[in-house]
């Protein structure tokens, strides 16, 4: 099987996956399922992934990814205001954008779990995240109003609720909200 063929298999795999996970949890797709929807036997699916846990890790890998290029890309900023605006820009971009997953990560233990393992194995990217939003030496409000910032946003980002509203709806509104909480001035167009 040439490189080509078996990553174009592997992305559409992720695909399906994420489409099957929306619909029916983690806990609620199996290995056949994945198979079935893509038109392949189950032996294909394993040729990719061993265990559906590492492919629900890859599907939240990449968004996490990002995620960690966001917070680098943040802590280079010169000044702590600057850090959280561009943290929160990127935050908010990346939960728009990836609503169906966002929307996964908040409500399904399965997700929940990949990404705490990913988190897990980089504990430095969770306390540069951290600080960012809290400060070098966070006391408990600083702590706790990062926490309501992330979670804040990536639930009401993946909500049901607000899926009816477009794009740049939700990302003003989103970020409105997270400026308002981090007493951050509303930014010009």
């Amino acid at each position: 099987m040439d490189v080509v063929h078996v990553e174009d298999t592997r992305t559409r795999l992720l695909g399906t996956a994420l489409r099957l996970f929306t619909e029916h949890g983690v806990e609620g797709t199996s290995l056949q399922m994945i198979a079935d929807a893509l038109g392949v036997t189950k032996a294909a699916v394993y040729y990719h992934f061993k265990t559906k846990a590492e492919i629900t890790e890859s599907v939240a890998e990449p968004v996490l990814r990002e995620l960690e290029g966001i917070v680098d890309d943040a802590r280079a900023q010169r000044t702590r205001g600057a850090q959280i605006d561009h943290l929160l820009d990127g935050f908010v971009d990346l939960v728009v954008r990836h609503r169906a997953l966002v929307a996964l990560f908040s409500s399904d233990p399965g997700i929940a779990r990949a990404i705490e393992k990913s988190v897990h194995r980089s504990e430095s990217f969770k306390n540069r995240l951290l600080e960012i939003l809290a400060g070098p030496e966070p006391d408990a409000l600083g702590m706790v109003t990062a926490q309501v910032l992330l979670a804040g946003i990536a639930l009401a980002g993946g909500s049901p609720e607000v899926t009816s509203l477009d794009d740049e709806t939700l990302r003003e509104t989103l970020l409105s909200v997270g400026r308002k909480l981090y007493n951050r001035p509303r930014r010009r167009s």
